[in-house]
This record gives C-alpha cells, structure tokens and sequence, in this order.
C-alpha cells in the first residue's frame, strides 16, 4: 500500500507600473506684456525643491524676478506623479531640488526629467542633498531663524514665530521639509549674491502660497469646519489598518463607489476642486445622464460590474516582484471580464458623452486577449485547492503526461508495495512505498518491539533514511529505480507550471499600460455614478457655471448633512455679487441658523466646483479660485496657540490671499476677546475688504455684535448688504422661521437660548434684567431677597461679636471695640 504526501508550492509572480488617472492637460507658457521694455534684463530663474512621501507631494520653489518663496500646501497625488509635472510644466524651474533617498517612483521620474534633452524651454538640473538637509526640526530652525526683509526688525523672537505661523503652514510636514530644503540649497549656491560678501544673504522678499492654475484653493482648516471630511474611531480597529472610518461627512454621504479606485478618485476630486468648466461640465453630463429615469436600469448593471473592478495595480506589482498569489489571477480574471462588459455596455451608450466614448474604444482587444489566456490557462479550482498557480488540461502535453502518472502512483506504488514486502524479513507484517516530493520514492515499515536502538534500525539491502511517527523510511534498490524512472514529479510538475506562469505574467505585464487605463476610466465611471446616485436620492439639481457672473446665486439651497438629521429643513437662498453687494452681514439670535446658513452656501459651491449635482433648486457658480472660513476654531496643545490666536491666523490667511473671486466665510470673529476689541478687529476687516471695492472678495459674515450695525462702524456702501434670521415673538416664546431676510436683528435674545439649554428661570431673569439695565443705561441695582440675607447674616455675625465680649475681663477696651468692629459692620448692614 503507498500513501502520497503533497507540499504547497511557492507561486512566482512580478509586477507592473502603472498609470495614474490623466491629469489636468498642460498649460503653455504665459504672453509676455506687449509694454515690457527691450532693455537687457537679468533671467528669470526658478529653483523648485519637492519631497514625495507617504503619496504626498510638499513643494517650494523661489523666483529670483520677485525675490519670493511659494509654497504649495502638502497635496495628494498619484504614483505616476502627475501633479508635480503638471507643477514643473506651469512653473519650469531651472534646478529641482530633492532628497537623495528617495522611493522607485521619484526615482524614475527624475530619470526621465533628466533625459528630457529637448524639453522646452530648458531642462532642469537636478540636484540631491543629503535626507538629513530635509529633517522636520531643522527645517523649522532654518524658516524662524531666517534674516526677511518683510518682518520688522523690532518683533520680538515670540512676535516674529506667531507672524510666520500666519503665513506658513507649519501643520504640512512636507511642505515645511521642502522649504527648509529650499533654504539650505539657496544658501549653499547663494542665489543671486555669488559675488557678494559671505555674510549677505539671499534675499527672501515674502511667502506666498500658490495653486495650479484652475485648481480652487481650500485649506484644512475650510475642510474641517465644512465636514467635507470627518474621521471616527472605527468600533473595530482589528479590521482597519488605520483604525478610522468616515463619519458624518460630505465625503462619506456621497461615496456610494463600488470599487477601491473609484472612491480614491473621489476623494481626490475633493481635495481639488477645479475651476474648468470643460472638465466639471463633463462630469455633469454623464450624472444627469444616469438621472434619467430610463437610464435607472443601465446605472445599475454598470454599477454591479463596477464592483469586480479591483486592485489592478498591486496585483501587476506583485507579478513584477514575482509575489503573486493564487487569488489575483481569479481577481484579474474577474476585473478584465468586467471591463469587457463595461465596454459593451457603452458602446451602446450615447457616444456624445466623453467618458462612454472613451470607454467603449479605449478598452481595446488587449482585454479579450489577456481574458481568453488566463480563462484557458488557469485552473482556479486546482490553484486554491493546492494553493499555488496550476494549469488546465491540454495546455502542455507533457505537464499532462507527467500528472497522469502522479495520479497513478498510488496503484502502482501499492504493487511495488507488495513485490517489496515478500523480500523483507517475514517478521515485518507490512510495508507501503511513499512519494515524498524533493526527497523522492520510500519504503516504510513499521517500527517493531526490539527496534530500540538506532543500530536496531538496520535491515540488509535497504538504506535507512529516518524515523518518523512509528514508521521506518528506507531506500531500496526498487526505489532507487523509481526515483530514476519517474524523477521528482510533484517539483518538475511545479516548475513547468511556474514557466508557464512566468510566460503568462510577461503577456499580462506587456499590456500594463491598458489595465491602467481600465481603471482610470472604470474609477471615473464609479465615481460619477456614485454622485447620480446621491442626487437621485437627495433630489439634487445640477449647477450652472457662469464664468461672467460675480460670486454665486443659490435659489432654495439646502445643507446636504443637517437636512438628513433634521426632521424638517427650510431651504434658504443666496446671491452674492452685482447690485447684491459682495459683503453679507447676518445677524440674528442665538440657534437660529446663521452657522448653517454660511456653511449651506460653502458646501454648495464646494459641491459645483467638483463637479457634482448640488441641494437646491438652482444654483450658479461665478470664477471662484479659493474658500476661506473662520467658523470653528481647530484647537490642539501641541499648536501653542490660543484659541484667539488660531481664529486670528485664520482670518489672517483670508486679508492676506482672499482675491475678489474668493469665498470668505466668517463666524462670530473676536467674540474670543475683550468686546470692544473684538467689535473693532471685526468692523476693521470688512473695512479693509471695502476698501478694495470691485477687487473685494465675496464675504459672509455672521456675528452677534449688533454693535457693528447700531454704532455704524460700517460704511453704508452698496457692497453691503445686511441679512438677518427671521423670528417672531410669541409671549414669552421665540419662534424661529430659520428663514434669512434683509434687516437687522434687534436683540440675540440670549436668555431664550439660556432657557433652552435648562439654566434656571431664576438665573435667566436676572441676566435678562441686568441686560436691560445696561442698554438703558440705569444702574444696576442688587436683587432686593439677597440684599436682605445679606443684612440678616451681618447682623447675626455683629450679635455673635457682642456675645463674645468677656465684660469681666480688665483688659478690654470698650470704645476701641465699638470704632473698630461694631461701627464698620453696622455701616455695611445699613
């Protein structure tokens, strides 16, 4: 009898590159002005320094024509880094400046920089520095120890670190390690003051943050305050590498992709709005084309094959590094399959629409080529049983030959089996020949009673190999035959698979380049039916771009998360721009909406700007190139900062970048200070937005000051208009309409919203008493029960005093007693 042993194979496997999704098209080189002089002038250089970490890109680069830093805020970007070309086609640098440790992708990417020979105008020089002219620590010495021309020499070292924190990003790492690598290679090269004397330094006029031209800006903190993204604790953190999920947020209610890519495109997308309205308009027809109600069930069949679109990616790196395993080829095989079904589908789509035409031509027959050879060559039932890559029959005659006699050796081991057992000592009931792989063909037999000695193991005629579970392994001159005969047939099995597979994984990986460009148009295609979707849903309307109007006109809009939470939601308008005024100033009680409403009108632009359907009636969207918000404060001990002094570097960043096609949003701004105060850096803000007239920005603001409006600190210019919430009054009741007007509100009404939140009608009576007072200008008057506990509890105290005086005693002073106790306590008591 002969028993087979089996041992999983190790699968080979390698990887591909692939292409990230297409990014913005390449912009060409700007006019120069017509009234520029012909004077020789000194060229322009650019030097750029950039670090990719973690699939972020931190760039800086200095322009010697204005003597500025820019900087660009730590952003997302793909393998393929198709945003830091984009940024070296728009900015042409003539040296790139980055670490010398660096991953394959930036690797090869500077590879292919430097072979650019006839790259327009110039190729760059690239330049490496040591990792350790990167580090975190001293690249923050190098930014607040630098001599600038732009900070007052009489700040303080405190003074000058609170000034840069306003202007530079300190919370974006690699942004801050890009410009002190900057800083240390201009000081190295002394960039523009080569002949200088060595204590000159290169000058540095200002920072300044740049975006690619078309991209809107938006920083982290307008993210958070807008709950575009919104991170939990995930309840099982075993299941999340990150231990995070998506909260309530605008990101998590409108990611309803089917595949990993396409929600990593979306989230994208959200991190950069556009302003091209070719692009968002693109995306705009292909949702309103699945809102369709006869198109309901095409989105939908389109949405199931989306779901077996998978990594593609990893996968094709795994095959390069040979790591495959026996699941990617069924996964392959399943997402190759579905993108022939996504092709077909719309190649019976309109082919007015970009992205069907794309699909249905640009998945070419590369796909059915790669479908037919992995559904003719694996074996995913033998692959998983055996876990490791097999073939099918009638692939290669010779694997099939050599498992037919695998799969006979147990028969005709049995009889050899039994041919060995009639040479054997005829104390040795029974024995079985084994096929064990890498070790080859074996005799056992039992381990008898008077075996206890290794020497007890000798039989003649046969080789003893070991022991192992009661069982004596021998080699015979039988097996010795076999092994001879018939090899090693489990490994040369495996190895002529493992060729195979290597054939296989080289046809696959000679067309990465088309799997790459399945999954930038199936992610597109997962996105823009997740947003159809949610405006099916959510009963969305689409956004119309009006490059000619200034600012934005939202009819009826509402906010996409309060009214899934409300019960009801009263939808509110906007227009801002034009005869409307650029600057808003809302007032209005406490509760009645003010912070929603500010945070309606930046969600709804945001939402337009990335090319999604938006919650209202209609809404169009003028030129915005930025949003900024003062709304919540984003507090964190390990800042420093107070919480004045972030909502102040908040309202810092909107005076310094906001241009007149910016969004600015602001919530009870200086309410973190003494009134007056806070009254007057408010009032001095909007003022020096007015003072700009036509180039003003497009401002929101909400605040309690009522102050600002009485005291008239505002000037009455047709850029303002005044908003208010509307309520009314019933008894002792205020009932909110959550309706905005035009007006003024005439109180905050804080003692309802006192009420609300469960003080004491005691208390909120006082408060609204002395609040009275103090507008009416009268005195303030104690309250008449304490005044009277008050008396009770001195007079019982200058009792207990006369209680106490001890008349017998010789010493006692009567007269001292009654100047210095008894006429002062009656005094207060009176």
């Amino acid at each position: 009898m002969a028993s087979r042993a089996a041992a999983p194979g190790a699968t080979p496997q390698g990887p591909g590159q692939w292409a990230a999704p297409a990014g913005f098209p390449s912009l060409g080189p700007e006019e120069a002005d017509e009234e520029q002089e012909e004077e020789e002038e000194e060229p322009v250089e650019i030097h750029l320094c950039v670090l990719w970490n973690s699939a972020h890109l931190g760039i800086a680069y200095y322009d010697t024509s204005d003597s500025t830093v820019y900087f660009m805020p730590d952003a997302p970007d793909h393998e393929s880094l198709k945003l830091l070309q984009r940024v070296l086609d728009e900015v042409n640098p003539r040296t790139v400046v980055t670490s010398a440790k660096q991953d394959e992708n930036m690797a090869h990417f500077l590879g292919r920089l430097a072979s650019q020979e006839h790259r327009e105008p110039r190729k760059p020089e690239i330049i490496l520095l040591p990792s350790v002219d990167f580090g975190l620590e001293i690249s923050k010495q190098r930014l607040l120890s630098g001599n600038y021309a732009f900070i007052p020499e009489s700040m303080t070292a405190t003074e000058k670190i609170l000034f840069l924190s306003s202007i530079i990003p300190f919370d974006c790492l690699l942004t801050v390690r890009a410009l002190g690598g900057l800083l240390k290679f201009l000081g190295r090269r002394r960039i523009g003051v080569e002949l200088e004397d060595s204590n000159v330094s290169v000058p540095i006029l200002g920072f300044k943050k740049f975006a690619l031209t078309h991209l809107v800006s938006i920083d982290q903190d307008t993210y958070s305050v807008l709950q575009i993204f919104k991170s939990e604790s995930h309840p099982s953190v075993y299941k999340v590498a990150s231990g995070l999920k998506e909260g309530l947020s605008l990101f998590g209610i409108l990611n309803r992709c089917r595949c990993k890519w396409g929600e990593k495109l979306l989230r994208l997308w959200f991190t950069r709005p556009t302003q091209d309205l070719g692009e968002l308009n693109a995306r705009l027809d292909v949702i309103q084309f699945f809102l369709l109600p006869q198109n309901l069930d095409t989105a939908q069949m389109l949405h199931r094959l989306l779901s077996h679109i998978k990594n593609v990616p990893l996968i094709l790196k795994r095959m390069k590094l040979s790591h495959t395993k026996v699941s990617d080829w069924q996964v392959l095989y399943k997402t190759v399959y579905s993108a022939l079904g996504l092709r077909d589908a719309c190649r019976s789509l309109p082919q007015s629409i970009q992205l069907f035409r794309d699909i249905a031509w640009e998945f070419s027959d590369d796909l059915h080529h790669i479908a037919c050879l992995i559904g003719k060559v694996v074996d995913f039932e033998g692959s998983l049983a055996e876990n490791r890559f097999t073939v099918l029959p009638n692939i290669d005659a010779e694997i099939d030959e050599k498992k037919r006699r695998l799969a006979g050796l147990p028969s005709f081991l049995t009889e050899v089996a039994r041919t060995e057992l009639e040479n054997l000592d005829s104390r040795i009931p029974s024995c079985s020949v084994l096929y064990i792989p890498l070790i080859g063909f074996l005799l056992s037999v039992p381990r008898l009673p008077f075996m206890v000695e290794a020497s007890d193991f000798e039989i003649e005629g046969l080789d003893f190999m070991f022991l192992s579970e009661e069982k004596l392994h021998y080699r015979s001159a039988r097996t010795k035959e076999l092994d001879a005969l018939l090899g090693d047939l489990h490994c040369e099995i495996r190895d002529q698979e493992t060729l195979l597979m290597h054939q296989l994984q080289c046809q696959v990986l000679a067309r990465a380049a088309g799997l790459s460009r399945v999954l930038d148009l199936a992610s597109r295609l997962d996105v823009l039916l997740a947003l159809a979707s949610a405006a099916r849903d959510y009963g969305y309307c689409r956004p119309r771009y009006c490059p000619g109007l200034c600012g934005v006109r939202i009819q009826n809009g509402r906010h996409p998360l309060m009214e899934l939470c409300a019960r009801t939601f009263v939808p509110n308008s906007a227009e801002c721009g034009g005869d409307k005024g650029k600057v808003k100033v809302i007032t209005g009680p406490n509760s009645s909406g003010k912070s929603i409403y500010l945070k309606q009108v930046g969600l709804i632009t945001f939402m337009a700007l990335v090319g999604s359907f938006v919650p209202a009636e209609q809404a169009d969207v003028g030129a915005v190139d930025a949003i900024f918000t003062r709304i919540h404060s984003c507090e964190s001990v390990s800042l420093g900062l107070s919480t004045f002094m972030l909502d102040l570097n908040q309202v810092a960043k909107a005076v310094s970048s906001a241009t007149e096609q910016s969004l600015v949003l602001i919530d009870e701004f200086g309410k973190g200070t003494n009134t007056v105060d806070g009254i007057a850096l408010l009032a001095a803000v909007i003022r020096h937005w007015l003072a700009r007239g036509p180039a003003c920005p497009h401002v929101f603001v909400a605040t309690n000051f009522l102050s600002l409006v009485q005291l008239q600190l505002l000037p009455q210019a047709p850029l303002v208009q005044y908003l208010t919430m509307e309520t009314c009054e019933d008894g002792d009741d205020l009932v909110f309409f959550y309706q905005v007007c035009e007006g003024v509100a005439s109180a905050s009404h804080a003692s309802h919203t006192a009420t609300q939140a469960g003080l004491p009608d005691r208390l909120v009576a006082r408060a609204k008493e002395v609040s009275d007072l103090i507008h009416s200008g009268k005195p303030i008057q104690p309250v008449q029960e304490l005044r009277k506990e008050n008396q009770m509890a001195k007079c019982q105290a200058l009792v207990d005093k006369f209680l106490e005086l001890d008349l017998d005693d010789p010493s006692l002073d009567v007269g001292a007693f009654m100047s210095q106790e008894v006429l002062p306590a009656a005094a207060t008591v009176l």
